[in-house]
C-alpha cells in the first residue's frame, strides 16, 4: 500500500519543484526567525533568485555542537506558546537537544509515519503493538500518531513488562509490531521460553529502528516471528522516526520522504558531495518544519545514496541502512 500516492510516486521533475518551493520557504523562515541562521543566511531567497539548491550549498553545516551551544531552545523559530509538544535527543554526546513541535509539525510528522507504516505493510484497520518508549524519546508517540493517522488501532505497550507484552501479543493477535530489533528478539525468545510459538501470534510486519542491526539479525527476527521486518530511520533533531523507511517490496534501502526532507551525502572530512553509491555522511535539511527548522544538519550517520527505481513504485530516492557513525560521533 502507498499512503499518499500523489506525493510518493510523483515524477522527479515535479518533486524537485515541490522541494524548491519548500526550500525557499525554509531558508527565509530560518533566517527571519532563528538568530543562529540569521548570521549564516545572508539574504532572503526570492522566487526570482537562481537555483536555491546551489544557494543552500554555500550555507555552513549545522552540527550537534551548535544545537548544544543553543541549549535549551535557542533554535526555536516560534514563540513558546505556539508549541504543542517537546521531545529531546538521548543526550549521549552531552546535553540533550530539546526539540519543539507546533501543531503543523505534529501533523507533518504523523503523515510521514503513516507513509512509513504503509510502506512496511500496514493497512487501515490493522492493529499495531507499539513497544517503543513513550515520553521524551520520539519513538513511541511518533509511531502512535502515525498509526492513528493511517487508521490503525494502537496498543500503547511502551515500557510494560515483557511477559505482559507477550500475553497481549498472544491474546490480541496484532498484525504489526514496532520496537527496537533487539527487543523484537527478546519478545520472541520470551514467548519460546513460555512454550509458545511466536508465529502463532499472527504478526505480519515489524517496524524496527533506534539501534543498528544487521541482515543476519533481520533473518533471525523474520524467522522467529514470521514477519516482514523493515528498518525505519529518524532523529529528533529533524522530526523523529519517519524520515526514511524500507519498503516491504525491496528492503534494499530506505525511501527518504523528499518532499519534507532534502538529502545531501558528503565526505565527512571535507564536506564535499560524494558520488551516488559512495559512502558518506547524511546531511538533512527540513522543508516544512515550523518550530525548529534545520538547515544542512550533519547527522553523523554514514550512508550511501541509492538512485535506482524501486519495484514499489515510490519515486523518492533511497539511502542505504546506516553502516557507521562519523568517527567523532561514535562515542
Amino acid at each position: 500500500m502507498i499512503w499518499d500516492r500523489a506525493m510518493e510516486t510523483m515524477d522527479r521533475q515535479r518533486l524537485q519543484r515541490v522541494q524548491e518551493m519548500r526550500l525557499r520557504w525554509t531558508l527565509n523562515w530560518a533566517r527571519e526567525r532563528v538568530p543562529f541562521y540569521r548570521n549564516r543566511i545572508d539574504r532572503n531567497i526570492s522566487s526570482e533568485d537562481k537555483d536555491p539548491f546551489v544557494f543552500l550549498k554555500n550555507i555552513p553545516f549545522t552540527t550537534n555542537t551548535d544545537l548544544r551551544r543553543q541549549y535549551p531552545l535557542g533554535f526555536l523559530a516560534v514563540p513558546r506558546h505556539e508549541l504543542r509538544r517537546i521531545h529531546t535527543s538521548s543526550g549521549t554526546g552531552g546535553k540533550p537537544t530539546i526539540v519543539g513541535y507546533t501543531a503543523r509539525d505534529l501533523s507533518m510528522w504523523a503523515e510521514v509515519v503513516a507513509r512509513s507504516l504503509a510502506a512496511a505493510g500496514a493497512l487501515p484497520g490493522h492493529m499495531l503493538h507499539n513497544a517503543y518508549d513513550y515520553g521524551l524519546f520520539t519513538g513511541g508517540l511518533g509511531l502512535h500518531a502515525g498509526a492513528e493517522r493511517l487508521g490503525m488501532t494502537v496498543i500503547p505497550l511502551s515500557g510494560a513488562g515483557t511477559e505482559r507484552q507477550v500475553e497481549l501479543l498472544r491474546d490480541l493477535q496484532p498484525q504489526g509490531l514496532a520496537c527496537t530489533p533487539s527487543y523484537a528478539l527478546n519478545l520472541a525468545e520470551t514467548g519460546m521460553r513460555r512454550g509458545e510459538d511466536p508465529k502463532s501470534w499472527g504478526l505480519k510486519f515489524a517496524i524496527l529502528g533506534a539501534e543498528p542491526w544487521s541482515e543476519t539479525m533481520r533473518q533471525r527476527i523474520e524467522l522467529a516471528l514470521g514477519v516482514s521486518a523493515v528498518d525505519i530511520y529518524g532523529l529528533s533533531e529533524i522530526t523523529g522516526p519517519g524520515v526514511a523507511i524500507e519498503c516491504s517490496h525491496a528492503k534494499d534501502g530506505l525511501h527518504v520522504f523528499e518532499d519534507f526532507f532534502y538529502i545531501e551525502i558528503v565526505d565527512p572530512r571535507t564536506g564535499d558531495p560524494v558520488p551516488t553509491g559512495t559512502l558518506g555522511e547524511l546531511v538533512l535539511t527540513t522543508l516544512a518544519k515550523e518550530a525548529m527548522p534545520m538547515v544542512r544538519y550533519r547527522t553523523g550517520d554514514m550512508v550511501s545514496l541509492i538512485d535506482t527505481p524501486c519495484a514499489c513504485g515510490r519515486t523518492h530516492r533511497k539511502i542505504s541502512r546506516v553502516v557507521d557513525r562519523r568517527p567523532e560521533e561514535r562515542n
